[in-house]
């Protein structure tokens, strides 16, 4: 069993830099592959980047890429999401995930989830 708790959403204007950080519960944390999703408010959730278990291999969803950067510290059994050149697109709830196994971009193959935190971006 995992439990995730997000922090460091907020308000920011475009342009601005945020970093998200999900904390994990469990002495396993090394072993799970990690994601960030976001949910936009009438929009299906969607996976924003992953980071897998014990190789630290990362992936991103194409309208990220170059401005968002996963990572991860196993020994404080937590994930972040630094997010650079934010847009008003980019807001929405992001919640981190986890499961065991290789990166996948399916909603449905991530076991634990967080509550989430709201990042608004204004133009």
């Amino acid at each position: 069993q995992v439990q995730l708790v997000e922090s460091g959403g907020g308000l920011v204007q475009a342009g601005d830099s945020l970093r998200l950080s999900c904390a994990a519960s469990g002495r396993t944390f090394s072993s799970y592959t990690m994601g960030w999703f976001r949910q936009a408010p009438g929009k299906e959730r969607e996976i924003v980047a992953a980071i897998r278990a014990n190789t630290g291999i990362t992936d991103y969803t194409n309208s990220v890429k170059g401005r968002f950067t996963i990572s991860r510290d196993n020994a404080k059994n937590t994930v972040y999401l630094h997010m650079i050149s934010l847009k008003p697109e980019d807001t929405a709830v992001y919640y981190c995930a986890a499961r065991y196994g290789t990166i996948t971009y399916a909603r449905s193959s991530y076991n634990y989830w967080g509550q989430g935190t709201q990042v608004t971006v204004s133009s």
